[in-house]
């Protein structure tokens, strides 16, 4: 069964009965459509948590993109290894899953192609499929963080949306002039569930506080704060 953020995506991407992707693929393959959009959105992604992203990178058009990977890519050919700018030893693998069903043959299979690789610090697997619950369970093994994105969740970077506002990721000095500022602690604060997509988005953990900007003639400018649960 999808999840409530890949039923939302499927539900806000259909427009008379076509989903977004075939309405923007062309003369092209909705498949290449669909994985020029989700490896563009996951560049994006890894440049806002601070990774060091080439912009030349995310600025591949689709035609581009179908001449290098075709109309149906390779998977393989489609991952993604960036480091961190201000500390390079903090690395980072993206991988996009088959269309498949995830079954924990296939966590493994991931584990063994990169246990003799450079030490990772995370792992960001993209789904087009429903994941077992044993799946799950194996992702734990790992000896560092894996996140799960489903392909749909990625169709669109929701920070561009327009009636969403500006997200600021604190740091922890930042955090701690705010707290003393208004002489508080963390869990005064107002709260946003880690499974938030905003907090997805920036790869938040508990306890990180990030500013909400909010503009526009109803709501002029409008600033808050909300620490990560």
């Amino acid at each position: 069964m999808k999840n409530e953020a890949s039923a939302a995506a499927d539900e806000n991407l259909n427009l008379g009965g076509k989903c977004l992707s075939e309405l923007a693929a062309g003369d092209g393959s909705v498949e290449s459509q669909r994985y020029y959009l989700a490896r563009r959105c996951m560049l994006e992604m890894l440049k806002d948590r601070g990774f060091a992203v080439p912009n030349s990178e995310i600025e591949v058009s689709l035609q581009e993109f179908r001449i290098k990977h075709g109309q149906n890519p390779d998977i393989d050919a489609l991952r993604i290894s960036s480091l961190h700018r201000d500390d390079p030893s903090i690395k980072v693998l993206v991988v996009f899953c088959s269309p498949s069903r995830i079954k924990v043959n296939v966590v493994r299979a991931i584990a063994t192609q990169i246990a003799n690789k450079e030490s990772l610090s995370g792992l960001i697997l993209i789904a087009q499929n429903e994941i077992t619950n044993q799946a799950l369970k194996a992702m734990d093994l790992f000896p560092f963080k894996v996140e799960l994105f489903q392909i749909t969740d990625l169709l669109v970077n929701i920070t561009k949306h327009e009636l969403k506002p500006k997200h600021q990721v604190l740091t922890d000095k930042e955090k701690e002039n705010l707290l003393n500022k208004y002489n508080i602690d963390e869990k005064q604060l107002p709260r946003m569930s880690q499974k938030d997509a905003i907090a997805r988005y920036y790869g938040l953990e508990k306890g990180q506080v990030v500013k909400a900007t909010y503009s526009g003639e109803l709501t002029q400018l409008h600033v808050t704060y909300r620490c990560i649960w």
